[in-house]
């Protein structure tokens, strides 16, 4: 599940003609590696909440194969076969959930297709090289309703390390943090979380997991590598400037 329907208002210079997860990186938008993310760990079924200008994902889904491929058109059935390049074999739910919906009621909106299943949730703007087999294996073993994925952290300066009083002896441009967890998304949940949210209204990010700390039933799954969320224009630039360098960590996958 993919929470793909927010205004983005902080990163406005990108988002007032599209949603934030169409922002693209490497000439493929951030929902499409994160897609690729879950995908390198066997999980190809997505059900992707909608809000905000959400026929802009519609129709990259809908053109997908003719966007990113070369293509054979039968125009006798008007069917499109691609030609050269691999196919992701995904299956995409696009669910309109309300351009005003909160994050907690958008996960309710769409308690319909979970099947009363265990299920993944993360946000439609933020990468890691997070190890998703690891991260089902650890909910798994502990048997509460909840696990999110506690990440450290970017720091926004350039962080040094002293020789001495004054002499530089390391400089890390963006390090993590040295101390403080929050939460990076990528949970895994049970279907009963969906009864701790009671509107379309609610924050997730409230009541519901406060609640569900409060009754002994979130864990932490603590991730101590790579995660950059994509909230400004700067963290855009961050991570297109590793993407183009060949250096993007979140790319788990192979081509």
């Amino acid at each position: 599940m993919i929470l793909a329907g927010g205004l983005g208002t902080r990163l406005a210079e990108e988002t007032e003609v599209r949603p934030k997860p169409m922002v693209e990186v490497g000439n493929k938008p951030i929902i499409w590696h994160i897609m690729k993310i879950y995908a390198h760990h066997g999980i190809t079924d997505f059900v992707v909440a909608l809000g905000y200008k959400g026929e802009h994902i519609k129709r990259y889904f809908l053109e997908y194969t003719t966007l990113t491929k070369s293509f054979k058109i039968v125009t006798s059935s008007g069917q499109v076969q691609p030609i050269d390049g691999v196919v992701e074999d995904w299956t995409v739910e696009l669910i309109d959930t309300g351009h005003e919906t909160q994050t907690g009621g958008r996960v309710k909106k769409l308690a319909s297709v979970l099947n009363n299943q265990t299920f993944m949730l993360t946000y439609g703007d933020g990468v890691g090289d997070i190890d998703i087999s690891a991260l089902l294996a650890f909910h798994r073993s502990h048997g509460k309703l909840a696990t999110v994925t506690a990440v450290r952290p970017p720091s926004r300066f350039g962080g040094l390390v002293f020789k001495g009083d004054e002499e530089v002896c390391e400089f890390s441009e963006k390090p993590q943090i040295g101390e403080g967890w929050i939460n990076g998304g990528f949970f895994v949940m049970e279907p009963q979380v969906i009864e701790y949210i009671e509107s379309d209204d609610v924050i997730l990010e409230k009541e519901p997991l406060e609640n569900l700390a409060a009754d002994g039933q979130l864990m932490a799954y603590k991730h101590d590598s790579f995660w950059q969320p994509m909230d400004t224009l700067r963290e855009v630039q961050i991570l297109r400037t590793m993407w183009e360098r060949h250096e993007a960590p979140w790319k788990v996958w192979d081509e």
